[in-house]
């Protein structure tokens, strides 16, 4: 037996609606996010009132950062919606970047790898 309360129609249209509501109709965030860009819990306590979907994002960055794309997963909201929400929590010092994610890639990290992928594939171009 289903226990849905309501029609279906009406979970779905609030389904379309919320986006635009979290980001306050908003499409691009203020920081440029990667989807593996590592955000942590911030100094500062975010001021004013928070939606259910900032605060869950500040819960799951308390322990230990996440990336934008784990943060998109348990908030069930598409990952640009995620990036602009987190760019206001970073604007607002209640995430900062972490510090593998906030800067350029090791150079000497990727000169290994390639290495290593000569090594292993000779015949490649």
């Amino acid at each position: 037996m289903n226990r849905r309360r309501g029609p279906v129609w009406a979970e779905h249209d609030a389904q379309d609606v919320r986006p635009y509501a979290i980001t306050g109709g908003r499409t691009r965030p203020r920081h440029a996010l990667r989807l593996v860009s590592l955000v942590a819990a911030g100094p500062v306590s975010p001021g004013g009132r928070l939606g259910p979907e900032a605060e869950r994002a500040l819960n799951l960055c308390a322990r230990e950062p996440q990336s934008v794309a784990e943060i998109a997963a348990h908030l069930r909201q598409p990952v640009q919606v995620a990036k602009v929400l987190l760019s206001d929590l970073l604007d607002s010092g209640a995430l900062t970047l972490a510090a593998s994610a906030a800067g350029d890639p090791d150079v000497h990290i990727l000169e290994r790898l390639l290495v290593g992928l000569r090594k292993s594939f000779p015949d490649a171009a």
